[in-house]
């Protein structure tokens, strides 16, 4: 199968930056989507950006222009970084990637999510 493992959560004050990462590792033929969610305490789970085996990207409008997603297909990683946070982003962020195990067979595959705390 396929394992996702995330790094970069913490603790950070308003207006400062973290890098969030997502490395996948396994059965892994091809990664096509990688993507970012996040859910904040009561609320739904969000889509923050995605990113295609082509490089197009998908930022959520609260996001945007704070923070940028890039990927390593070599490396299968992808990576969030994450400028100006603010208090409205605190959230555990899950890494998502729709991967290919064959020609013929994809699956979603989530991370176990890591924590964003931003602080006053």
């Amino acid at each position: 199968q396929v394992q996702l493992v995330e790094s970069g959560g913490g603790l950070v004050q308003a207006g400062g930056s973290l890098r969030l990462s997502c490395a996948a590792s396994g059965s892994i033929f091809r990664i096509n989507t990688m993507g970012w969610y996040r859910q904040a305490p009561g609320k739904q789970r969000e889509l923050v950006a995605m990113i295609t085996r082509g490089g197009r990207t998908n930022v959520a409008d609260s996001v945007k222009g704070r923070f940028t997603i890039s990927r390593d297909s070599a490396k299968n990683t992808v990576t969030l970084q994450m400028n100006s946070l603010e208090l409205e982003d605190t959230a555990v962020y899950y890494c998502n990637m729709e991967v290919s195990t064959s020609i013929t067979r994809s699956l979603e595959v989530w991370g176990q999510g890591t924590l964003v705390t931003v602080s006053s």
